[in-house]
């Protein structure tokens, strides 16, 4: 049985202070947990939160990094900068960074494996524009996207988290039914048997992300091919991330 994650993606959000209080928050409910709990706040504070969460269920994740590892690369991170300050996941290719920072997915293929390459288990995530499933076109877009998955091997998809993010539904208060996020996890988990086997498309998990809150959490989480949910606005406070992960506890209960 795949274990639920549920990740908060903090973006550009929280000052130090407010980050460790969400932390602290977190870390003291959380000393053991049935599911997989991970945040990934802005880069400048990883190692605070770090240290607020450490020997806590709570696991630290970065927001992106770059493929190179080290050199003269101005405002970049590397996979080796992320392990030293204690992250042991990192985010690529959420929509923020294809759509506003123009990332395409051969740039994100060598993200993936440079995140492999220094250890870290790496959330790769896809999805498709309104204008796009309006068209018909959300399979097609996301096949094209897990050409991130380019470089990995079987063997290192152990370490990789897919996670479907519509870009119509993040930030936006819409959410997608339960059946249009069923219906997108079992064809990426289809793409996924296709690339590799049987054997890897049952063992990987598929986040959902969009919008994904208290009310609406567990009947996601409990669809057959949802094995947790990435969250944004909702991880910004405690009461209501932590209402998203007891709904994950109850849908790992679930599907037993």
């Amino acid at each position: 049985m795949r274990r639920i994650l549920v990740a908060g993606n903090w973006k550009m959000n929280l000052l130090q202070s407010q980050g460790a209080a969400l932390s602290q928050a977190l870390a003291g409910k959380y000393a053991s947990c049935a599911v997989e709990i991970l945040v990934c706040p802005a880069s400048p504070y990883l190692g605070g939160v770090g240290s607020t969460i450490r020997g806590s269920a709570v696991q630290l994740g970065a927001q992106n990094l770059y493929f190179a590892p080290q050199g003269a690369l101005t405002g970049e991170v590397c996979g080796d900068m992320l392990k030293d300050v204690g992250c042991g996941w990192v985010l690529v290719g959420h929509s923020e960074r294809r759509q506003f920072f123009g990332e395409q997915d051969e740039l994100l293929a060598k993200k993936v494996a440079a995140g492999l390459q220094h250890g870290l288990q790496v959330v790769l995530c896809v999805g498709e524009l309104l204008a796009e499933r309006q068209a018909g076109q959300t399979e097609a877009v996301l096949e094209k996207q897990m050409a991130g998955l380019a470089q990995v091997s079987a063997e290192q998809m152990a370490n990789i988290v897919i996670a479907y993010e519509p870009v119509w539904a993040i930030g936006t208060g819409v959410t997608a039914t339960t059946e249009q996020a069923q219906q997108a996890h079992a064809f990426l988990r289809g793409q996924l048997k296709s690339r590799y086997s049987e054997v890897v498309a049952s063992a990987t998990r598929i986040l959902y992300g969009g919008s994904v809150k208290a009310d609406n959490a567990l009947e996601l989480l409990s669809q057959p091919d949802v094995d947790g949910a990435l969250v944004g606005g909702a991880s910004l406070k405690a009461d209501s991330f932590i209402a998203i992960i007891e709904a994950g506890i109850q849908a790992q209960a679930r599907k037993g």
